[in-house]
């Protein structure tokens, strides 16, 4: 059953030293079918995606799919200690970038909770960015 919920987005991504903050607070959706859970949402400003419509695919704790529809899609994939290659649209075209899961947090259960996940993006094997997102998933009953 879904439920409606608060949802917090902090981001951090560190390139060359240099970190950029960016935090989202909006409501949206949080449903779990079998053992994966499903976090939708609209992007608002200050996100560079506004308008367009993000699932977070928690699988069983281990692996989280980030998927963008609505204008430019994408697709991220961070699976702790595996490199994936996803195709991500920047808006300004598509590219083929590969995505290193480093960790994954997760204490989300069906009444919401918190999940970190750090990963790092590269362009021809080429380090771009290490970045580290944390979610937070309130129900209006908790």
């Amino acid at each position: 059953m879904k439920k409606d919920v608060l949802i917090t987005i902090k981001g951090v991504q560190t390139i060359d030293g240099e970190q950029d903050t960016v935090e989202l607070t909006t409501t949206g959706s949080f449903y779990r079918k079998n053992e994966t859970y499903y976090i939708t949402y609209q992007e608002t400003e200050p996100s560079t995606f506004e308008g367009q419509r993000t699932t977070l695919k928690l699988e069983k704790g281990r692996r989280i799919s980030m998927i963008r529809h609505g204008g430019a899609d994408s697709s991220l994939v961070v699976e702790e200690g595996v490199r994936h290659q996803c195709c991500y649209d920047t808006g300004y075209g598509a590219m083929l970038i590969g995505v290193s899961g480093r960790s994954i947090e997760n204490d989300i259960s069906d009444n919401g909770g918190s999940f970190h996940f750090q990963y790092s993006l590269d362009i021809n094997t080429a380090l771009t960015s290490v970045n580290d997102v944390y979610v937070t998933v309130k129900t209006y009953e908790s």
